[in-house]
């Protein structure tokens, strides 16, 4: 275990969770692997075990954080370390990410993590890595395969915008205090889109929402409101399917069909 203690009472209403296994935190930093001039980001450093061996390795880093005293706190505790520290006290899911190849890291609340992904996909284009740590349920959704249990909406969606490597699992006695869950490490590195596929977000998004949106339901029914089932044939698709059948070229060539479509725009 780290010796980093802290006199902060972890927040419920934050999801704060604060990372405690020095092996964890060297097992991080290690897959992130930061270099001096890069710029990275981390979301919700809480009392900074992972943004000191950051910032020592990169010389300079931004941190985003929604609690206003382990905002004030962070500078104090990382006097020590040579660097340009950023430290923003705000909601990360209200900031704009804009740069070039910015590096993105954190231990993320779990209770905003879904909507947190979301928000990062949007900004993608200026994103040239992502590692987090999140709730292993969460994780194995986003790496899930046509046909099981866990692939959904989510699935579907990060994998549009990134290609994701599940680098390991974390029990709960890694943090205190302890999650009722297991968590994993991910890697998710943004995926280079020509213009075309790019303007497929909206669309995509839209035939996911509905598609999953009611899972037993057959995609005929489903989708009954933005395509007909004679243009769901026409997309490669049998109308009869479910959404947790279909894979990411099968929604895009759906995601198509409904953009084709004159009242789509």
């Amino acid at each position: 275990m780290t010796q980093a203690s802290h006199h902060h009472r972890p927040r419920k209403r934050f999801g704060q969770h604060f990372l405690v296994d020095q092996h964890i935190i060297d097992a991080m930093v290690q897959a992130i692997a930061p270099r001096p001039g890069q710029a990275l980001i981390e979301i919700g450093p809480g009392p900074g075990v992972l943004t000191g061996p950051l910032l020592k390795s990169c010389g300079a880093l931004t941190v985003i954080e929604i609690d206003r005293d382990l905002a004030g706190q962070l500078r104090d505790r990382l006097s020590h370390i040579p660097g340009d520290l950023v430290i923003i006290n705000q909601d990360v899911l209200s900031y704009e990410f804009r740069g070039t190849s910015l590096r993105v890291v954190g231990n993320l609340p779990y209770n905003i993590s879904t909507p947190l992904l979301f928000h990062l996909f949007d900004h993608a284009e200026h994103i040239q890595d992502m590692h987090f740590m999140l709730q292993k349920e969460v994780v194995d959704r986003l790496v899930a395969a046509p046909g099981s249990k866990t692939y959904g909406r989510l699935s579907v969606m990060a994998q549009f915008y990134a290609t994701m490597t599940t680098l390991f699992d974390v029990p709960p006695e890694a943090f205190a205090p302890p999650p009722k869950v297991d968590s994993s490490v991910i890697r998710l590195i943004p995926r280079k889109m020509a213009s075309e596929e790019a303007t497929l977000a909206r669309p995509l998004d839209a035939i996911t929402r509905a598609a999953f949106g009611q899972r037993r339901k057959t995609l005929r029914n489903a989708l009954s409101a933005l395509l007909s089932e004679a243009e769901i044939e026409a997309a490669g698709v049998v109308p009869s399917a479910r959404a947790e059948t279909l894979d990411l070229n099968a929604f895009l060539n759906l995601a198509r069909a409904w953009q084709a479509q004159p009242t789509s725009a």
